[in-house]
């Protein structure tokens, strides 16, 4: 079933009906203005729940905002040098980590993304920073989390294997070196959580910078 998006009783009766928002097509249909506007999928299996607390959830989950989680790590060498991965596609470096995948922890995000990327079963420690990313580079915003991926020791370094298909290089930099090759959100979180390590707690950032009131 396709609705126009504006019209907003329809969806509200499809959605009390217990059908769930599948997708956008965007600028599918003509308005009377001769602009276009986006029209809504919905849809709803025989098994799908239609009343009662179940029902009403699963409609809510399928219609309610979603914000992107992303895990990373700040993890070091004996030297206090920070691990930095240069990517096949994009310019700037990131620390070790990336995209939770959905019903997955935070926890085992950043763990699976270690593997991945640098063939490392290690663990991760607590969360030195929580950051709010704004929209940038046409993705919507996000959240991200960077645990301590604590401190190798030379055996695991001279173990790593980089995924040859999304890692073009492992670095290892002086947190100010570091920064120079990240962006600047990003170089603010790594910092901030360089620092939570030394001074413990966790600090809360909103595009890499503490928050103002």
């Amino acid at each position: 079933m396709s609705l126009p998006a504006s019209d907003t009783v329809a969806r509200r009766a499809v959605q009390r009906a217990g059908f769930r928002l599948e997708g956008v097509r965007r600028e599918a249909v003509a308005d009377a203005d001769g602009s276009f506007g986006d029209v809504v999928l919905y849809a709803r299996l025989a098994s799908d729940l239609v009343y009662g607390p179940g029902g009403f959830t699963g409609v809510m989950n399928s219609v309610l905002p979603r914000k992107r989680l992303i895990a990373h790590a700040l993890i070091t060498d004996p030297w206090d040098r920070v691990c930095l991965l240069e990517t096949t596609f994009k310019p700037d470096w990131e620390l070790p980590g990336g995209i939770v995948n959905p019903a997955e922890s935070p926890w085992a995000g950043a763990v699976r993304e270690i593997d991945e990327e640098l063939s490392l079963d290690v663990g991760v420690g607590r969360v030195l920073v929580v950051d709010w990313l704004a929209p940038y580079l046409g993705w919507e915003d996000a959240v991200e989390l960077i645990f301590d991926g604590g401190v190798l020791t030379q055996d695991q370094i001279d173990a790593i294997v980089p995924d040859p298909g999304e890692i073009r290089a492992v670095h290892w930099l002086a947190p100010d070196k570091a920064a120079d090759k990240m962006a600047p959100f990003a170089r603010g979180r790594m910092l901030a959580a360089v620092a939570c390590r030394v001074g413990g707690g966790t600090q809360y950032l909103e595009r890499g910078l503490p928050r103002r009131d």
